[in-house]
């Protein structure tokens, strides 16, 4: 079995996975990754024990138990990049053996579950609200970079997408991926549910405008007026599309939840963001608690 070069899987001193300074026995096979750093521990402060915490740059693991459950939190950065490294890090310390750096040959598939801020692009899902995205579709451009099989509906969803937007025209080549139909069904009650598109910057590619004009001046508008049978565009972030590829290609189950800081359509920003994260937080949380996950 071929064993991987130290150039391409990168293990420290301590024998933990490089960006994540974690081992094996440190994270769970339940995760939740936000993106704020200063987010975990308003997580983990839920958690009944906590068993492992590490650092390393913005990422920080938190692993311990709610109930029976063994759960971790990791916080990755914003935007796909960094997703790119977080979740193949969480891959490889359950799927390769770092000593001998070779695949195992039983497959993990881990449950990863997003907690996030978002904006609102419908204006009946009001700031303080939360989303569960059926879909990420990813105006970024990383899952280019991997070999990725969609569905038939997916193709279709997306052959509509292009058609409504033109935007497979210009320089940004659109993909779409689902959601884990195993986590989703779970958070139903109390989560509006849609497509989530996830854009590579929070300025432009989001379509606000301070100093610089704008390539794709009618985009929000584009996105809002997008409906393929029951389905539409509820919110975007800068995450999920790439959770949701990665997760897809390395048979995980991903699932992102986002609170509603801001809506676009109605120019809304939430008076206390972080009441609504932390309430977020408590809700997944008694979910995963209670739920066969």
């Amino acid at each position: 079995m071929r064993s991987i070069e130290a150039s391409e899987l990168i293990i420290n001193n301590r024998g933990a996975i490089y960006h994540l300074n974690c081992r094996p026995e440190e994270i769970s096979d339940n995760i939740i990754v936000v993106g704020d750093p200063d987010r975990v521990k308003e997580v983990s402060k839920h958690f009944d024990t906590i068993q492992y915490k590490n650092q390393h740059r913005e990422f920080i693991t938190h692993t311990g138990t709610l109930g029976k459950k063994r759960i971790s939190v990791v916080s990755t950065g914003i935007g796909p990049d960094n997703i790119d490294i977080v979740i193949n890090e969480l891959d490889a310390l359950v799927n390769i053996d770092l000593e001998k750096r070779t695949l195992k040959e039983d497959i993990t598939s881990l449950n990863i579950i997003r907690i996030g801020t978002s904006g609102s692009l419908q204006k009946e899902i009001p700031v303080d609200s939360f989303v569960a995205g059926t879909h990420g579709l990813g105006l970024d451009n990383l899952m280019h970079y991997y070999k990725m099989q969609n569905t038939t509906e997916d193709l279709q969803m997306l052959q509509s997408f292009n058609t409504h937007t033109q935007l497979n025209n210009s320089m940004i080549t659109p993909y779409i991926n689902a959601a884990s139909s195993k986590l989703l069904k779970e958070f139903v009650e109390g989560f509006h549910q849609g497509i989530t598109v996830t854009c590579p910057g929070f300025y432009g590619p989001q379509g606000r405008v301070l100093r610089m004009g704008l390539a794709f001046p009618n985009l929000i508008d584009q996105l809002t007026g997008f409906s393929f049978g029951n389905h539409r565009i509820s919110n975007f972030e800068m995450e999920t599309s790439a959770i949701y590829g990665m997760g897809k290609i390395l048979g995980h189950h991903c699932l992102s939840l986002n609170a509603i800081v801001a809506n676009r359509i109605t120019k809304e920003f939430s008076k206390d963001g972080q009441a609504a994260v932390e309430n977020l937080i408590k809700r997944v949380l008694g979910i995963i608690d209670a739920a066969k996950i």
